[in-house]
């Protein structure tokens, strides 16, 4: 049985300090909502903070096992569509602060990625790589690893933003429930 991997750290993207607007229940029987997008495998999830937390949108918070200072529990993970306006809005910034934040762990996509059938390389799974593009930064690869988003730019002229790439193929995936491949987030 394979267990799932749970987030340790949580970035806020919208504040419901009186719950869901739809709610049927009266206001004072509500509890207060916080939705956040995991910082490890981008799972998006509703959490109920502690009674008096100051908590603001794009904040970090702790949500692993241990002592939590804002979050009193993860109540569920949701879906893209079970996002909040607000939520949807935000959504790209934070995962832009998340792929900036842990470059080395995006840069090292670029140096480790495989193919995933004969025909089929896991860097075409980025937006605008081709085979053309793909070989290219396969071979730059080979010559020396890659060791930041600027050094692929420098060394691959038709990828001026890899970060932008990253960030967007993110966003696929979190959005698109039928997306096949998951490279960045958990299904």
């Amino acid at each position: 049985m394979k267990t799932e991997k749970k987030e340790e750290n949580a970035v806020i993207i919208d504040i419901l300090p009186m719950g869901y607007a739809n709610d049927p229940r009266p206001v004072y029987k509500r509890e207060p909502v916080v939705l956040a997008v995991g910082v490890d495998q981008f799972k998006l999830l509703e959490l109920i903070p502690k009674a008096g937390a100051d908590i603001q949108i794009h904040d970090r918070v702790y949500i692993g096992d241990g002592e939590r200072d804002t979050i009193e529990r993860v109540k569920r993970r949701i879906s893209y569509d079970d996002l909040t306006a607000t939520a949807k809005l935000e959504l790209p910034f934070v995962v832009e602060q998340i792929v900036l934040e842990n470059e080395r762990r995006f840069v090292d996509f670029f140096n480790k990625s495989l193919p995933i059938t004969p025909k089929f390389h896991m860097l075409h799974l980025l937006p605008g790589i081709g085979k053309k593009l793909m070989w290219e930064v396969i071979e730059q690869r080979e010559k020396k690893p890659f060791e930041s988003f600027e050094d692929i730019s420098r060394r691959i002229k038709s990828i001026p933003h890899p970060e932008r790439m990253i960030i967007s193929r993110v966003l696929r995936e979190i959005e698109d429930p039928n997306e096949k491949y998951h490279i960045f987030t958990l299904k």
